[in-house]
């Protein structure tokens, strides 16, 4: 059972915080914990990360960070994978990647887990598009469906193992089916 303190708190005073395993998550000035990822959770994040930063990272168009505190338009969150363009990656003085994300991922992809709210994990994807995210991503693993958040666009919905998944402009690159994603479930 995931219980959500009553207490709320400024964004700054959870910046503070600790960091809690699972990452918890500032929305709407309350603490909400993610909840702990289930194996397909993880074989699908596990493998989309390095998918992606294989075919955008050597040519700096673009990485992909697992579970990355994200910081924007008054909310704390922490998508399962973020991608950022090259030239947004935050740097510290040595140019080494920063610790602190006050942006919005460039593309925002959430793995749906067992008794995880569509709902919040949908109202996260547009809170990033409504703060310049170009293309959020909801994967259903139990339904093998991926549907695509684009701002200001309808809702696409792909769960033919046959259909190509589209990406945002700067990952045009990456090529992957319905089927490529869901069958890293098998191996």
């Amino acid at each position: 059972m995931v219980r959500t303190p009553t207490k709320t708190l400024t964004l700054e005073e959870f910046l503070q915080q600790p960091e809690t395993t699972p990452a918890s998550e500032y929305i709407d000035g309350k603490i909400v914990p993610k909840p702990m990822p289930q194996g397909k959770h993880s074989t699908i994040q596990g493998e989309f990360v390095p998918a992606i930063n294989q075919v955008l990272k050597p040519k700096r168009l673009a990485r992909a960070f697992p579970e990355l505190r994200c910081t924007f338009g008054g909310r704390s969150t922490v998508p399962d994978i973020a991608v950022f363009v090259w030239s947004r990656i935050p740097r510290d003085e040595n140019g080494e990647v920063a610790n602190t994300f006050l942006l919005p991922p460039d593309w925002t992809i959430e793995i749906l887990s067992p008794e995880q709210s569509q709902t919040k994990v949908t109202k996260n994807i547009l809170h990033c598009l409504k703060h310049g995210t170009q293309m959020g991503w909801l994967i259903d693993p139990d339904e093998k469906t991926v549907f695509v958040y684009r701002p200001k666009q309808e809702t696409e919905v792909f769960d033919r193992s046959d259909e190509v998944l589209p990406m945002p402009p700067f990952a045009s690159e990456l090529q992957l089916t319905v089927g490529d994603l869901f069958s890293w479930l098998l191996d």
